[in-house]
């Protein structure tokens, strides 16, 4: 089956949460806000255009790496399997939803300075979940005691954890 894969560039709008679905595969998802920016040269500076949000769904290992890494409001870029989905909501109205299910996922340079950090990985396991596993209506809610990023990314001095 061909897919669509696309790259998204902006800011992270929602805390990353793990869950885990009724046979136990990890998946993290989040919101990601991404700004359409143009240069206006009556203004002579950059200007907002619209903002597009995305949900973003990271399974496994990726998922883990992402919830230790990102937090609300960092500028990241994500990599991956584009979906638009459409439900109705409880008043009837046909709602759709920007998806990506990531294949990769990073902090944005552009922004700031970032230091990588080897994650241990466990042999034959793969980051991304089939087709027939992605549904998120199977999830459930998980709390975990260490979310978001650990340690400050700007503080590259030899004691930062």
């Amino acid at each position: 089956m061909k897919e669509t894969t696309i790259t998204v560039v902006g800011n992270v709008a929602k805390e990353p949460s793990l869950r885990v679905t009724a046979n136990g595969t990890r998946l993290v998802s989040f919101r990601l806000a991404s700004t359409e920016r143009r240069y206006d040269r009556s203004l002579n500076g950059w200007r907002d255009g619209d903002t597009v949000f995305w949900s973003v769904t990271c399974w496994r290992n990726t998922g883990d790496n992402v919830l230790d890494s990102i937090k609300m409001g960092e500028p990241v870029f994500v990599h991956g399997r584009l979906r638009i989905r459409g439900f109705d909501n409880k008043e009837g109205v046909r709602i759709t939803t920007n998806e990506v299910e990531a294949y990769a996922v990073g902090h944005d340079l552009t922004w700031g300075v970032s230091r990588f950090t080897k994650a241990s990985v466990v042999a034959g396991q793969h980051d991304f979940e089939p087709e027939d596993d992605d549904n998120e209506e199977q999830a459930s809610t998980l709390v975990r005691q260490e979310t978001g990023a650990v340690g400050d990314p700007r503080d590259l001095s030899p004691t930062a954890a």
